[in-house]
Formats: C-alpha cells, sequence, structure tokens
C-alpha cells in the first residue's frame, strides 16, 4: 500500500474521532448561567432536612416535649410556672420552658435509673439493683436542677462584670445628647453578652408601649443580681424625682468601678485560700518523696548498706 494512502486513512480516522467527540460532548454552559446554578438553592426534601438537624433535635426535644405533656397534666401548685421563671433568669438554655425542663428531669430520673440497674446487673449484685437504681433516678431528678442554678448564678455573674463597661458607653452616649432610650439603644448596637439581650428585650417591650418602668423592673428580676437592682432602681427613682439622668449615670458609674476594684481586690484575697489544697493534694507528696525518699531507702535497707 501506498504511504500516501496510509496517509489519507489516518487523517480520515482522526477527524471521524474528532466528529464523533465534538457531537457527544457537551455545550460549554454561560458563565452567567454557572454563577446562577451556584446561587440557587436546590430544594431538600424532608429526610434531608430533618437529617440536617442536631440529635438533640431530631431524637430528644420530641421525647422531651412527649414527656412534658404527661407532666403538665397534674400539675399542681404552679411548679411549672417557677420552674419557668428559674429558666428565664437562667437565658432559656436549649429554648427549653417549664413543661420542657420536666419533661427533661423525668428522662433524666429514667436514664440515670435504668443505667445503674443495668450497671448493678452486669456485675452480679441482683439484690443491690433496686436500691441503687432509686438513687441513681434521685440523682437523675435532682441533677438538672443544680445545673440549672449554676447556670442562673454564672449568667448573674456575666450581666455584673458587664455592667460597668455598658453603663460607662450609656453615660457617654447621655451626656453626648441622647436620650435614656436612644442612649440604652445604643448600647445594645454596639455590645453584645447577656446583659445586654437582657437591656435588648426591655428596649423592645418599651418600644411597643410598655412603661419604662415595668420593662427595667422586668429586666432585675431577670438578672436576679444586686448590682442591677441598685443600678435600675436608681434610674427608676430619678425619673419618678424628676433629677437629670446624666448625673445619676455619673455617679452610678463611679459606684460600679468601685465595687469591681473590691471584688477583685476580694477575689485575689481569696486566691491563696483556693491555692492551698491543690498544694497540699499534689504539690507537697512530691517534696515528701523528693526529701524523705532516701531516708526511707536508708532505715528499709539496714545497717548492711
Amino acid at each position: 500500500m501506498p504511504p500516501t494512502e496510509v496517509v489519507i486513512g489516518v487523517l480520515a480516522a482522526v477527524a471521524v474521532l474528532l466528529i464523533t467527540y465534538g457531537m457527544s460532548a457537551r455545550p460549554g454552559q454561560d458563565a452567567v448561567q454557572q454563577r446562577l446554578e451556584q446561587l440557587v438553592v436546590q430544594p431538600k426534601s424532608l429526610e434531608e432536612l430533618e437529617l440536617q438537624q442536631p440529635l438533640f433535635e431530631r431524637v430528644l426535644r420530641p421525647l422531651v416535649q412527649r414527656l412534658s405533656r404527661v407532666v403538665s397534666r397534674g400539675d399542681q401548685g404552679g411548679l411549672i410556672a417557677r420552674t419557668d421563671a428559674k429558666l428565664e433568669r437562667a437565658g432559656y438554655p436549649g429554648g427549653l420552658r417549664g413543661a420542657d425542663w420536666m419533661g427533661v428531669k423525668v428522662l433524666s430520673t429514667l436514664v440515670f435509673g435504668v443505667a445503674i440497674v443495668l450497671l448493678m446487673l452486669a456485675t452480679g449484685r441482683v439484690q443491690l439493683a433496686v436500691v441503687f437504681g432509686l438513687a441513681g433516678a434521685a440523682i437523675g431528678f435532682v441533677a438538672p436542677e443544680f445545673w440549672l442554678g449554676g447556670r442562673g448564678r454564672k449568667r448573674s455573674f456575666e450581666m455584673v462584670l458587664q455592667l460597668p463597661d455598658a453603663l460607662d458607653l450609656l453615660t457617654i452616649s447621655v451626656e453626648a445628647g441622647l436620650g435614656f432610650d436612644a442612649a440604652l439603644a445604643k448600647v445594645v448596637e454596639k455590645m453584645e453578652g447577656p446583659l445586654i439581650l437582657e437591656f435588648r428585650q426591655a428596649l423592645a417591650e418599651i418600644r411597643m408601649g410598655r412603661s419604662r418602668r415595668d420593662a427595667l423592673r422586668d429586666v432585675v428580676t431577670r438578672a436576679d443580681a444586686q448590682p442591677i437592682s441598685n443600678f435600675i432602681g436608681a434610674i427608676v427613682q430619678a425619673e419618678q424625682l424628676g433629677v437629670p439622668i446624666a448625673k445619676v449615670l455619673q455617679i452610678q458609674s463611679q459606684q460600679l468601678r468601685i465595687e469591681r476594684r473590691q471584688r477583685a481586690e476580694e477575689m485575689a484575697a481569696k486566691a491563696p485560700v483556693k491555692m492551698l489544697f491543690p498544694m497540699v493534694g499534689c504539690i507537697f507528696p512530691t517534696i515528701f518523696i523528693v526529701i524523705l525518699g532516701p531516708a526511707v531507702v536508708t532505715v528499709m535497707g539496714g545497717p548492711g548498706i
């Protein structure tokens, strides 16, 4: 076969392959169309949306809500209302309300009791399973209350720590010519924290038509801290008596600075006492081993050494 025919055949085969590839290849999309496809969120099924939620939302929250409905039917003496007040002081952790929290306590009681009973049965202590199971159920019922109380105290302490800075900004805003509500809105805009959330809620209530006095007094109830109570009381009293609020804010700001310095001095005075127990438990045994170790070895070795 002549070389010319071979070259023509190869070129024809390559041309057929190129034509076939060009016809089968997808046409390139426009850059604008590709960008729009990236921005458009494809609708997801209900199952995919549920799987994206955390375990608490998918499993525990429905179970807690069912238990809360059972507990709510037998509520006597306003127990759920008192529990809701505690949750309010703690900032409603997890978005739980009073009835939901009772469901959490019931679930914790069952989990602790059943877990300890199974543990006793696994270790072969069948006689003690019931006793320890009841003790575990009691612990499971009380433990959420301890956690909730600690959460509320921690939140109140964070508010107390944040109050001087918020009050300084509030004082500067009032002295600059803003009214109290506008100055409070400026504080809410510039700062973050549990105290700012309470101020934001009070400001929203004031804008909806509630009196400033009632809105601020609710902040005192939710905060449950004496410095905040003193500050709100001074503001309410100044409003009632017609005293210039800028002067009241200056006095409160100076007083809070003094209290903050005294609180720091108190914590510094308590530090040596708190450090004593780790020193006794961790450092002193090591010192005793280093100092008395050779003497103990010599005594145990006897006169032959």
